[in-house]
């Protein structure tokens, strides 16, 4: 899974030392759309500056935005609105039918988001666009992000950036105290998250509530400042905004949720939020970027977890496993000791090591199937124990555009015995490469406008890496290991379940046991992430049925590639086609297979 900020989503090419070679002029209409473009970078960059900091642009001209963070007030949210109400307009001024192919890609990928957003902008509560229901849960919250940001994303190479942490810092209790704002907004709205959301949120603000000393959001400045000899007391500066300030708004946070617990309901879906049914169709649009309904999307589900199951089955009884069904006998398999690391540091530091000699020996196979390469490098890195609890089994951020900060591909470590070794290469493969970090980087390098460079459709990006998880298979890296190719399909049966139960909590009305009991009886997860799993969904509906609908949309188009073109078909040239061109909705991304198909063809 890729991490997106969604203030920053819109982002074009502005940044000129950056940009990489400008494209060739076409028409009129193409250069009044660059322009347009170029105007809602920099909007989106003076909104959001964490995106900067996130694209290594906080310096030079834009070297305030790393004394800040984005502000999280009702006002903010409603200047969002208000500036993709204004985008949308001067988008709907451009004329399509003058564009260039190229361009009218770009101008299709953009409107499209801007309609979106201005849909789920008349929900009124959550985040800004109805894409995350509640403000404070497991995953949301300046809590829950701000920790990691500060100590992965805010580079300190000087005095100026060790002193603008310390802003930061006394911005994240100012973030903390809008939250609240927003949370009482919203609850006297009705919104109030599930009893079991509210619980895991408290375990992990308690959890980050600790002596100075122990804090990471300190003891970073203090050891990042000191390895790179930069004098001051940091440690003493960051002790003193994190007791006087930090906690405090903290504090603040926990007890309204404290307040709110007792009028939680059990209900999981966000059927019983206020037009709710509503807002679960907008996100299922907005998620898969395709007109499926949630009866559609269900069934889809039931047919693909269905195909995979009879798939998995042949291997299964080929290991020598063979009594109960697919999913039972996949959730044994995870039982089995022999293929667990040791709960153990030690041990969790062999783990990644060993996830590091899978990216190397997929490696030279690359320039195989593919005819451009990423430049920037990946790296491996633990989730941060403070966020384990309710972070994903694994997630990526992309590299800084100027090079300082490689792409990393964090994986949760919490509990060894989610991680046997047989699951191992296919989350490796989808999270660095030929997944996640391939595709982002290459889009990242490429020499178009920003916009396709940084934007992410989820549709797109988890479909890329849910189908390279099929290709790792086709490049050979499964061959000897039947319990790895287990692995890939118990992956894929674990997305396919993803659009059973997201569909059954928020539009069937399923309770959250029901969808974990479902999970598990169709993929094998073990209960304790199955149910890690369920509640994510319930917190960011319809975000979880991006990943089949966007892999079963590539394997699709691939196809029909393959059989028009025949003998002119290269799968090298296919994937720069679908790569290059940057991230893009399904259905603008079916007219760039076309237009790749006609243009082979003569």
């Amino acid at each position: 899974m890729s991490q997106i900020d969604r203030r920053g989503f819109l982002l074009t090419s502005a940044a000129a030392a950056l940009a990489g070679p400008a494209l060739a002029q076409g028409s009129a209409e193409d250069a009044k759309l660059r322009a347009l473009l170029d105007a809602m970078y920099e909007e989106a960059l003076d909104a959001s500056p964490e995106q900067v900091t996130r694209l290594g642009l906080d310096k030079g001209a834009r070297a305030a935005a790393k004394s800040k963070l984005n502000s999280e007030s009702l006002a903010d949210l409603a200047e969002d609105r208000a500036r993709n109400a204004s985008q949308l307009r001067r988008l709907q001024a451009i004329n399509p039918r003058k564009l260039s192919p190229r361009s009218r890609s770009d101008w299709e990928a953009v409107l499209f988001t801007a309609r979106t957003n201005a849909e789920g902008a008349r929900f009124g509560y959550g985040d800004a666009f109805g894409q995350e229901p509640y403000v404070l849960s497991q995953l949301t919250g300046a809590y829950q992000d701000k920790p990691d940001f500060l100590d992965t994303q805010h580079e300190i190479e000087t005095k100026a950036d060790a002193d603008a942490y310390l802003a930061r810092l006394e911005a994240f209790a100012t973030v903390m105290d809008e939250e609240v704002e927003r949370v009482r907004h919203d609850v006297a709205k009705g919104v109030v998250p599930p009893d079991f959301i509210i619980d895991k949120a408290l375990t992990q603000m308690r959890g980050l509530r600790t002596e100075p000393g122990q804090s990471v959001l300190v003891t970073s400045v203090g050891k990042r400042a000191g390895e790179k000899g930069i004098r001051g007391d940091y440690v003493g500066q960051a002790s003193d905004i994190y007791t006087g300030k930090v906690l405090p708004a903290l504090e603040r946070q926990i007890a309204l949720l404290e307040s709110l617990r007792p009028q939680a309901t059990h209900d999981a879906g966000c059927w019983k939020l206020p037009d709710g049914e509503a807002l679960y169709r907008h996100a299922l649009k907005n998620m898969t970027t395709t007109t499926l309904s949630a009866d559609e999307v269900h069934e889809l589900g039931l047919e693909t977890a269905k195909s995979l199951s009879a798939r998995a089955d042949v291997l299964l009884k080929g290991q020598g496993y063979t009594q109960g069904s697919v999913g039972e006998r996949i959730a044994a398999l995870f039982k089995e000791t022999k293929y667990h690391y040791a709960n153990t540091d030690a041990a969790k530091e062999q783990l990644i090591a060993d996830l590091n000699t899978y990216v190397e020996a997929i490696r030279p196979k690359l320039p195989e199937y593919f005819g451009q390469l990423p430049q920037a490098p990946v790296e491996i890195r633990r989730v941060p124990k403070f966020i384990e609890a309710g972070a994903p089994g694994g997630y990526y951020n992309r590299p800084a555009l100027d090079g300082s900060r490689p792409g990393i591909y964090w994986i949760n470590l919490r509990d060894s015995a989610e991680n046997p070794t047989w699951t191992l290469k296919t989350l490796t493969y989808h999270e660095s490469i030929p997944g996640h970090h391939l595709q982002r980087t290459l889009q990242q390098e490429g020499d178009g406008p920003m916009l396709r460079r940084t934007a992410g459709f989820p549709a797109f990006a988890e479909g890329w890496a849910l189908y390279t998880e099929e290709l790792a298979r086709e490049m050979g890296m499964y061959e000897g290991d039947p319990l790895g190719e287990v692995g890939m399909l118990q992956a894929a049966l674990f997305r396919a379940a993803r659009l059973v139960v997201d569909t059954g909590l928020h539009a069937k009305r399923w309770s959250r046991e029901k969808a974990v009991e479902t999970m598990v009886s169709i993929d094998g997860s073990p209960v304790s992430s199955a149910t890690t799993e369920i509640e994510r969904y319930c917190v960011r509906p319809a975000q979880a049925c991006s990943y089949m609908v966007g892999k079963l949309t590539w394997l699709r188009l691939r196809e029909k590639a393959k059989t028009q073109l025949g003998a002119r078909y290269d799968l090298r040239k296919f994937h720069d086609a679908v790569l290059l061109g940057g991230a893009m909705p399904l259905t603008v991304l079916e007219g760039v297979v076309d237009r790749h198909i006609a243009a082979n063809k003569a």
